[in-house]
C-alpha cells in the first residue's frame, strides 16, 4: 500500500467481498470485525511426569492450575470475560443494527450451527447473541498439548499442560494492550509458584465502518431491493479482517462496502466449505450498482 501510495491517490469507496450474511435472503453489510490475541499459556509443575498414585495431593496438577488461571480471564459458568479492560462501550446504533438483525435472523442466530442433539446456546436472547459474537470478548481454547490421547494415558501426574487460546475482542478495542493485559492477567502470582508463561502470538486489530453517506446507503438499499427484493441488513461480524482496520486508518476519509457470502453452513475454512453461487450473484448486482451510483456521485461532486 505505501509503494504504491503514489498511483492509490486518495480512494472514496473501499469494497470487501471477503465478510458474511447472515442469510441468503437480503443484502448483509458488515458494520464491524472483532479483533484478536492469542497466544499459549503454559503450567508446568514437575520436570518430569511422576506416578499418580504417589504425588497426587502432594503436587498440584498441572491442568488444575491452568483451570484456576483460566477462572481469571473467564467465568466458566457463564463465558462471561471477566478483567472489564477487554470490553469496550458499544455504540448505540450498533445495539439497535443488532436488535433488528436477531429480529429478521429468528433462530437461525444460533442454529445455523451444527448443534448435537439437546445442546443450546449460551442464552435464548438473540440480540444478546448477536452482540457476543460482535462486540464482547470471547474465549476460545484452540488446542492443548501434554495430555496423551486416553488410549496411552497412564497413572501419570503430568509434568505440564499447555493451552492455545484464542481471545476475540471488541472492535474499538487496542489489541496489543489486550494482549499484555492478558500475559499480565495469567502469568502474576502463579498459584502453588508453579512456572506459568503466557507467550503472545497475535495480535489483530478490530473495525468499526464509518457512517454511510446519504449516497451510499440510497445505493445499497436500491441494490438490495433489485438483486433480492428486500432492504438490506446491518450485523457486526464476529471474525476478524485485520487488514479492514489498516484501510481503514490509511483512508480516514473513504466509504466502505463490507459484505459477502459466507452464510449460514457455508463453514469458512472448514473441510467442506461451500459458496451459496445464487447469493453470490446477488451481490455481484448490488456491487456493480454501488460502483454505477459511485461514478455519478463523484461526477456530480
Amino acid at each position: 500500500m505505501d509503494h504504491f501510495a503514489e498511483r492509490l491517490g486518495n480512494p472514496s469507496l473501499v469494497i470487501c467481498l471477503d465478510s458474511g450474511c447472515g442469510n441468503y435472503d437480503q443484502l448483509w453489510l458488515t458494520t464491524s470485525l472483532r479483533g484478536l490475541t492469542s497466544g499459549t499459556l503454559t503450567v508446568r509443575v514437575l520436570e518430569e511426569g511422576v506416578h499418580s498414585g504417589d504425588a497426587s495431593g502432594v503436587v498440584p496438577s498441572s491442568f488444575r492450575v491452568l483451570r484456576l488461571l483460566l477462572s481469571r480471564l473467564e467465568d466458566e459458568g457463564t463465558g462471561a470475560i471477566r478483567p472489564s479492560e477487554l470490553y469496550a462501550q458499544i455504540p448505540p446504533e450498533r445495539v439497535t443494527q443488532a436488535r433488528r438483525a436477531a429480529a429478521a435472523l429468528g433462530s437461525a442466530v444460533y442454529t445455523k450451527f451444527p448443534f448435537p442433539a439437546g445442546t443450546s446456546p449460551v442464552t435464548e436472547d438473540l440480540t444478546e447473541l448477536v452482540l457476543n459474537r460482535s462486540w464482547r470478548p470471547q474465549l476460545a481454547v484452540t488446542g492443548v498439548e501434554g495430555l496423551p490421547k486416553p488410549a496411552d494415558a497412564g497413572n501419570v501426574l503430568l509434568p505440564y499442560t499447555t493451552a492455545k487460546l484464542s481471545l476475540r475482542l471488541p472492535p474499538t478495542l487496542d489489541a496489543a494492550a489486550a494482549g499484555a493485559a492478558l500475559r499480565a492477567l495469567l502469568e502474576k502470582s502463579p498459584p502453588y509458584g508453579a512456572g506459568v508463561k503466557f507467550e503472545v502470538e497475535s495480535c489483530a486489530a478490530g473495525w468499526n465502518a464509518p457512517a454511510l453517506s446519504p449516497w451510499l446507503e440510497n445505493s445499497l438499499s436500491r441494490g438490495s431491493q433489485l438483486a433480492f427484493g428486500a432492504p438490506p441488513a446491518y450485523m457486526g461480524e464476529g471474525g476478524s479482517i485485520p487488514f479492514m482496520a489498516m484501510l481503514g486508518e490509511k483512508f480516514p476519509q473513504a466509504q466502505f462496502v463490507v459484505t459477502g457470502v459466507l452464510g449460514p453452513h457455508s463453514n469458512a475454512h472448514g473441510p467442506n466449505e461451500f459458496l451459496h453461487l445464487p447469493t453470490a450473484r446477488r451481490v455481484s448486482l448490488v456491487i456493480a450498482q454501488v460502483l454505477a451510483d459511485h461514478a455519478a456521485h463523484s461526477e456530480a461532486a
